[in-house]
């Protein structure tokens, strides 16, 4: 499995704010209007663009414009793909990358 640490940390780095996280509870019931988002939070329009504008390039959200409106929903294959990572790295000894090395002591785990 690619494990792709940058990538991965990039996405905890976005995950690492409140806001953000609500975002993407809100965005599991599905797609919603940033309006409809932002009725959620306490803070401007531009400041939602900027947490989504995160989100977005970490791969978590993607987005559609429909008119004068934009319209964001999960991107499920990057949010699969990262609890897919998390579940190897705490749980599958097989694929350790102490295994890479000589010595390893993955029973001890």
């Amino acid at each position: 499995m690619d494990k792709n640490y940058e990538t991965n940390a990039k996405i905890f780095k976005a995950l690492s704010d409140s806001s953000r996280l609500k975002i993407l509870d809100i965005l599991s019931c599905g797609e919603k209007c940033a309006c409809d988002i932002l009725e959620d939070f306490n803070f401007t329009q531009p400041t939602l663009s900027h947490h989504m504008k995160v989100l977005m390039e970490c791969g978590l959200v993607k987005s559609r414009k429909e008119g004068l409106w934009s319209y964001y929903r999960l991107d499920n294959d990057n949010a699969n793909r990262l609890e897919l990572f998390l579940m190897n790295l705490f749980t599958n000894t097989d694929d350790c990358i102490c295994k890479l090395k000589s010595k390893c002591n993955c029973n001890s785990k």
